[in-house]
């Protein structure tokens, strides 16, 4: 059954959970994605077999919770997972797929203490700069300034509006160009086959971040989805390393 949350920016955001022991895994999902995906409906299997406490939910303009997507931004994702955590005692691991890695290195970086240990898939840090804005053309910049937003083509279905504001808050919540302690074990996960996030992204992101138990897993052929059984199943086993680390 889904659960409703409350923000203290009043926005409702749709969540499952899953009860057992801690620490909590708390995944994050990507860019236009719900917590209805292949991952993370998996992993919330792969808790309850295990009797491991597990989070799911949508950020406010995705799936079940509130507002419109056009009119949310990095900081807003952010906001909605930080309010989340509210809700849970004690430490968490985070598995942050895609945008939901960008978001959770900003929850590593903004509460340490709070992250018991990390799992990034095909993590997309600071993509509104590096993945939409340095790509586009004179055309595209000029169409943003003067109205506000950009259509782009998108591989997964319609076009992603692309607006001013979250291009602008995104530099506010960059991870790349600044110092990125992640002091607790984190396992990088990463597709060769990946065309929304390059190789040379997981490998800039892994030599940036300053851990003592980093490890980067270059998957040959897998895609950005990363949800084929090989790759779900690598992804419970790098949970379950980050745990045992502890």
């Amino acid at each position: 059954m889904t659960d409703t949350f409350v923000t203290p920016q009043k926005r409702t955001i749709a969540y499952h959970l899953t009860d057992g022991t801690g620490p909590m895994v708390v995944f994050l999902g990507g860019f236009k994605s719900d917590m209805t995906g292949t991952k993370a409906v998996f992993l919330e299997g792969w808790a309850k077999k295990a009797g491991r406490a597990f989070l799911r939910f949508d950020y406010s303009g995705h799936g079940e919770s509130s507002g419109v997507f056009e009119d949310c931004c990095i900081g807003d994702w952010f906001d909605d997972a930080t309010a989340m955590l509210d809700l849970i005692a004690g430490p968490v691991v985070l598995v942050g797929s895609s945008m939901g890695g960008w978001i959770s290195l900003q929850i590593a970086r903004a509460m340490p203490r709070r992250v018991a240990g990390l799992v990034t898939i095909a993590a997309a840090p600071d993509f509104t700069e590096d993945g939409f804005w340095a790509t586009f053309d004179d055309a595209q910049k000029a169409e943003l300034e003067a109205e506000g937003r950009v259509a782009v083509p998108s591989e997964y279905g319609d076009p992603y509006i692309i607006t001013k504001r979250l291009i602008e808050e995104g530099r506010d919540r960059f991870v790349l160009r600044k110092t990125l302690a992640l002091p607790f074990a984190v396992r990088f996960l990463q597709g060769t086959a990946d065309t929304s996030v390059p190789t040379a992204t997981a490998l800039k992101l892994f030599e940036h971040a300053d851990g003592k138990d980093m490890r980067l897993t270059l998957v040959d052929g897998a895609d950005h989805s990363f949800s084929d059984g090989a790759c779900l199943e690598l992804i419970v086993a790098s949970i379950e390393e980050v745990l045992a680390s502890r």
